[in-house]
């Protein structure tokens, strides 16, 4: 990987000055995430802070502008990286917002982006100046109020969904939460008629609806460090279990995934059906040779359809 010029250097360095400044930890101020902040605000290395700005970036935009600007060319498999040690800690911060243009997109959409808060854009600006200092110390002294304004609003942004006993839930805006929602309210009226849901993962709330009696009925303990599927459905009159994951995040139910599921519910007394659910036939496309045999795939843009990859049933557990 190429060294940063001198120019690109000091700004690099200005950076990380500035993110330690503004309260991130050491992983958040190191260079890869000083590149991600000057990515976002758009600030080559011969451009002032005061010109800095804040447009709406992908995570490939992010990268592209760290290699062409400051000759940085990480891997594609950096991505990950970045948007899980640098750009998602920068939301908890309160320093970006995710999709402000469209918050509850889809997490698997191409237009998925970052932006700069105006308030640390502002604060930013001032970066190098006499009122850096002051500046500094009045955006965190508001820092608190201003988690709490934007929590608000991602409050107002919930995607409301009704459950099959017709009670209305709720879940956070964006993510996987839009396909559970075509889960919930389009797949189970459908092909898990009667069913109760147990459990719902939201992107926001690992247990946001987690019916530990029931489960423990079924003679099922959850380990609260194991890796849940998105949906479980239980099935009284047929004693089903059915485990949903929401591929467009987490990926399909493949043979692994199978295989962990089978585990974590080892001791189930209801039979196990394992389904994968995609947001459209498309995103299937990319998983088709994945899926697990003996398995569903359901598509949310072709609600009354299933994919049966083999096995002697359709829809139904195995032995």
């Amino acid at each position: 990987m190429s060294e940063l010029s001198n120019d690109a250097y000091e700004r690099v360095e200005d950076a990380r000055i500035a993110l330690e400044t503004l309260g991130m930890d050491a992983e958040r101020s190191n260079e890869r995430s000083a590149l991600v902040l000057l990515a976002l605000l758009r600030l080559t290395p011969a451009e002032s802070w005061a010109e800095a700005a804040n447009p709406m970036l992908g995570t490939r935009a992010i990268m592209d502008f760290i290699r062409e600007e400051y000759g940085k060319d990480y891997a594609p498999n950096t991505r990950e990286t970045v948007r899980r040690f640098t750009l998602h800690q920068f939301v908890e911060a309160q320093l970006i917002v995710q999709n402000p243009d469209e918050p509850q997109r889809p997490v698997n959409s191409p237009k998925w982006n970052y932006q700069v808060t105006g308030e640390a854009l502002d604060v930013l600006r001032a970066y190098g100046t006499d009122a850096w200092q002051s500046a500094t110390d009045r955006y965190l002294a508001d820092l608190p109020g201003l988690k709490a304004r934007y929590a608000a609003a991602r409050e107002m942004d919930r995607i409301p969904l009704t459950l099959p006993d017709g009670s209305i839930f709720t879940l956070t805006p964006g993510g996987q939460n839009v396909l559970l929602k075509a889960m919930v309210e389009d797949f189970c009226p459908r092909f898990t008629p009667g069913g109760q849901v147990l459990y719902i993962g939201d992107a926001g709330d690992k247990w946001a609806l987690f019916e530990r009696e029931t489960l423990s009925s079924l003679n099922i303990e959850v380990d609260e460090h194991g890796k849940m599927p998105d949906l479980v459905i239980y099935l009284p009159d047929r004693n089903w279990l059915v485990l949903l994951e929401a591929a467009s995040s987490h990926g399909p139910v493949d043979s692994k995934r199978q295989a962990e599921l089978t585990n974590l519910f080892a001791q189930s007394t209801a039979g196990l059906v394992y389904v994968s659910c995609f947001p459209d036939r498309a995103e299937f496309r990319k998983y088709v040779d994945k899926i697990a045999w003996e398995s569903e795939v359901w598509c949310a843009d072709h609600p009354t359809h299933m994919i049966h990859y083999n096995g002697e049933r359709f829809l139904g557990p195995y032995a």
